[in-house]
């Protein structure tokens, strides 16, 4: 079964987004505004849960700010109240997540399926897409995605001289994996052209894999982007992309400028969370601009209280515009924000924002044979929460072969937990070729930062070995 698309809804969406990025603030406000009333009756009408969070609310009157804020965690105990769709159940779709054969499936006929990590709130996620907020997100992504090579795009405007490597975790309903592969299915003629990648297995197949393909894009994470970096100036990895899109996690300038000056091309960045697939993009001037036309994002601190523009928050809190089945309305998205006041010279009258958030290491652990192997984090944190159903931890690498797991489990749970993710984190390294590395696990949840900072999961306490 073909995942959802509506034609006449995807027309619509470009055409509204086309039309959005340059209309003057007081408009782009006044639209916004339309919007977020309309998500409010609709969420009060049709999800139980928000009914109550929302009575005595006057969408007439709103006020943003006074609405409450929610989290992952409280929505998640709650879901079958939260959604809007009284045919959906959290008990199917966990059944229907658990199957990695499904992915890009339709489920119940008419809807897109991921899952979120437990990043920043310990708390695994499940959201569910129709083709109305699909519109929304694709329109985002083509019309406002950095035209590199505006001539090449030109000439081939839907990628089809292009080979795509999407370099991540291929075998789970994820955000990115679920959009690759629903594409694939949309677009027959760029199938053969666009390949997921798995960061999961060993570096030196990884490697292998991408020099077979030879992508001229690849997109990935910029953990992900560094390695292939370094693996291309130790002579290791031979490839030669004309474009590289990252997302994710934080891109310092320091990560963009080694990258760019290795493979000698540009850096597209974005930034999106599951909860909204594309809430930022970068302009032409290599500034990232929200969307501020289909999310809004209010930047506070520790108590809640708004951050001044310019000033970055301790966490943010995203409201989506364009997702009715499952309404998110200030809901704690954990990342730190500053959201500024001016706006940018290349003319857009989308905010300009700045985005803390995943700052995990790769680990240098031994091979022993005297050498390392790079373990990314993204790829410890996936299989720490899928295959040990672990997703409040933090790993610290103490030594060059100790490392410190720490848990955050139930009372009574602790020794069955430890055991298992134990497991799973020791039979992982060896696939990845690491020998001689001692785990040590305790219960205990990890310290959290203050301020703005935001917890990190994978921390490589020590210089490599």
């Amino acid at each position: 079964m073909l995942p959802p698309f509506d034609p006449w809804l995807s027309a619509a969406a470009a055409a509204d987004v086309g039309a959005s990025t340059y209309i003057e603030p007081r408009r782009l406000a006044a639209l916004r505004e339309r919007r977020l009333r309309t998500l409010v009756q609709s969420a009060a009408r049709h999800s139980p849960l928000y009914r109550s969070l929302l009575r005595g609310v006057d969408p007439a009157r709103l006020r943003l700010d006074e609405l409450p804020v929610v989290s992952k965690a409280e929505l998640m105990r709650d879901f079958d109240r939260w959604v809007a769709d009284p045919d959906i159940h959290l008990a199917d779709l966990q059944r229907f997540t658990a199957d990695r054969s499904r992915i890009a499936d339709a489920f119940l006929g008419r809807y897109t399926v991921w899952e979120s990590s437990g990043t920043g709130s310990g708390a695994l996620g499940i959201f569910v897409q129709d083709a109305a907020a699909l519109a929304v997100y694709d329109a985002l992504e083509a019309m406002r995605h950095p035209k590199l090579h505006p001539t090449r795009r030109l000439i081939d405007p839907y990628f089809l001289g292009e080979r795509i490597a999407f370099v991540g975790a291929t075998s789970g309903h994820f955000a990115s994996t679920v959009s690759v592969e629903r594409l694939r299915r949309l677009n027959p003629l760029l199938a053969p052209r666009l390949r997921g990648v798995s960061f999961l297995q060993p570096l030196p197949r990884l490697r292998d894999e991408l020099q077979a393909l030879q992508p001229t894009i690849v997109t990935t994470y910029p953990s992900v982007a560094m390695l292939l970096a370094q693996e291309h100036r130790a002579g290791r990895l031979d490839i030669v992309p004309s474009e590289i899109w990252t997302g994710g996690e934080t891109l310092t300038p320091a990560m963009r400028a080694y990258v760019e000056e290795t493979f000698d091309c540009a850096v597209a960045n974005s930034y999106g969370a599951s909860e909204f697939l594309a809430l930022a993009s970068q302009c032409r001037c290599g500034a990232l601009h929200l969307n501020s036309d289909w999310a809004i994002l209010e930047s506070v601190d520790a108590a809640g209280r708004p951050v001044p523009p310019g000033q970055p928050g301790a966490s943010v809190l995203l409201t989506n515009l364009a997702n009715h089945v499952q309404p998110i309305i200030r809901y704690d998205l954990a990342d730190s924000v500053t959201l500024h006041p001016a706006r940018c010279r290349c003319g857009s009258s989308l905010p300009v924002i700045e985005v803390q958030g995943r700052r995990d290491d790769t680990l240098n652990l031994p091979d022993g044979t005297g050498g390392t192997v790079s373990v990314l984090p993204l790829a410890v944190t996936t299989i720490l929460e899928d295959e040990a159903g672990t997703f409040d931890f933090q790993l610290v690498q103490r030594g060059p072969r100790d490392l410190l797991l720490q848990i955050a489990v139930p009372p009574g749970a602790e020794r069955t937990a430890l055991a298992r993710a134990r497991g799973v984190l020791g039979d992982f390294l060896a696939r990845q070729g690491v020998r001689g590395v001692t785990i040590e696990c305790r219960a205990g949840a990890a310290p959290r930062p203050g301020g703005a900072a935001k917890l990190r999961r994978v921390v490589a306490g020590v210089p490599s070995p």
